[in-house]
């Protein structure tokens, strides 16, 4: 008895894959990736950074003397190197693949090769939403991967990755595919493929490759109560961040289709509600005016059951199916009407870039990213009527930094800005954006129809 439990032992260990071959060949072209941030010290009054007191009006000076503590000024920091994450080569002359989240708001990146070379990077363009940068250093003949196509992947296959957890260079973990498709909440344009494979911090932007050596995925996030692993890995489709890297690569950012609507789970009520056999699709909660949807006949109550006839099994399916199509691309979408099923032709819109909103009106406004830390809107034409100004924006929220130092309130109209007419959120960002460094800048601010210049300086 003993005897036949071995044997069986045996060949049940003969069926395992040996991953030797595919980690000699791959590991090459995995890199460490690491950068340099450069922290400044929290401003202090007395510092540039912070408005120049002689330069404020009365109604801003109290804010500005009541809120900001006195204290010496210390030099600014730089933070040290540290491991990050990790990437994957994809051509000989040095474009690398990784998650956004790793580079994000980096001064520097380094790239270390598998010979433990080092050679600074560029980025080349980086999308938040799906989580995928794209950087660049200088080199010739240098190892690449082979990419594979995640489409192609079953659950239950082996898959590997390599990586960097905790800074250890070229970890090798294997483990198989749990699911394909799957959505998470913060995430809705990328059709996570779930793995049992261990991932730790330090595996993000890591390759995760089939037994043929072929990268099918870039390892993105785990879910964990723990801060390590515990069996739930998600990689980002390798088939969706090429197609991110395209763009990138094209054109530094990326285009994404846009519908117009919002979503909504359908469960097993609403689906006997609207007359489903079983709940599926998605149920239209609300419709952005003048949006493709609203344009193509979409109605609040409508469910969608398929795009291009793709099934939408989960509410969450629709976002990454729609973003995947170009815009003024004609989708024909499936849905149910009080009860009876019909095809609606709809024109594809262009999904909003990173950092704006919409309005209840489905109209994109962008939010100011820039160092001044405040989120600005399009005045509306009877604002500017009542106003009588001919552009200008509003503030719409105060974050933390030197608009809120200075006292800026959300309903403020800023209409000029270091001397120069600001007539829309784009030329706002674009100026606030270049503002000069350790100078006096000028603001012109009007609250509550009185018009007042601010100054205020901007740290080294």
């Amino acid at each position: 008895m003993a005897a036949l439990l071995w044997g069986q032992s045996l060949v049940a260990n003969a069926d395992l894959p040996d991953f030797t071959p595919l980690v000699e060949e791959a590991s090459p072209a995995v890199v460490n990736i690491s950068t340099r941030q450069k922290v400044p010290e929290r401003a202090m009054a007395g510092q540039p950074g912070l408005p120049d007191l002689e330069g404020l009006p009365p109604m801003f000076r109290e804010f500005f003397e009541r809120s900001i503590p006195q204290a010496p000024r210390r030099p600014e920091r730089q933070r040290e190197a540290q491991s990050l994450g990790s990437g994957f080569i994809i051509s000989p002359d040095g474009y690398i693949m990784t998650n956004n989240h790793v580079v994000a708001d980096a001064d520097e990146i380094i790239v270390r090769l598998s010979d433990r070379s080092e050679l600074e990077a560029k980025l080349v363009g980086a999308d938040p939403r799906s989580d995928v940068a794209l950087l660049k250093v200088d080199g010739k003949n240098l190892p690449t991967v082979r990419l594979g196509k995640s489409e192609d992947l079953k659950v239950g296959e082996w898959v590997l990755a390599i990586g960097s957890p905790f800074g250890f260079d070229h970890s090798v973990t294997a483990g198989i595919v749990s699911a394909k498709g799957r959505s998470l909440p913060s995430d809705s344009y990328v059709p996570f493929i779930q793995t049992d494979v261990a991932i730790n911090p330090g595996n993000s932007g890591g390759p995760l490759f089939n037994l043929e050596g072929e990268v099918v995925g870039i390892n993105s996030q785990i879910f964990t109560r723990s801060g390590g692993f515990m069996g739930l890995s998600f990689a980002i489709p390798i088939d969706v961040a090429m197609q991110v890297a395209d763009q990138l690569k094209a054109g530094g950012k990326v285009t994404r289709g846009w519908l117009g609507v919002v979503i909504q789970e359908v469960n097993k009520d609403l689906a006997e509600s609207f007359g489903l056999d079983k709940p599926a699709g998605a149920l239209v909660a609300q419709v952005m005016e003048g949006g493709p949807a609203d344009k193509g006949g979409l109605q609040v109550g409508d469910v969608i059951l398929a795009l291009n006839g793709e099934p939408i099994i989960m509410s969450a399916d629709l976002p990454h199916l729609v973003g995947g199509l170009k815009p003024g691309e004609k989708a024909v979408l499936d849905v149910v009407r009080d009860g009876s099923r019909k095809k609606l032709d709809v024109t594809i819109g262009t999904l909003p870039e990173e950092g704006q909103e919409l309005t209840a009106s489905g109209e994109a406004v962008e939010r100011s990213n820039n160092r001044l830390g405040v989120t600005v809107v399009e005045l509306t034409a009877e604002q500017k009527k009542g106003l009588d100004l001919k552009g200008g924006v509003v503030v719409k929220e105060v974050l933390d930094g030197p608009a809120a130092m200075i006292g800026l309130r959300p309903g403020d109209v800023i209409t000029h800005l270091n001397n120069q007419a600001i007539d829309s959120t784009s030329t706002f960002n674009k100026v606030a954006q270049d503002l000069p460094k350790n100078r006096s800048v000028s603001m012109r601010v009007l609250r509550q129809g009185r018009a007042s210049f601010i100054t205020f300086k901007l740290a080294e």
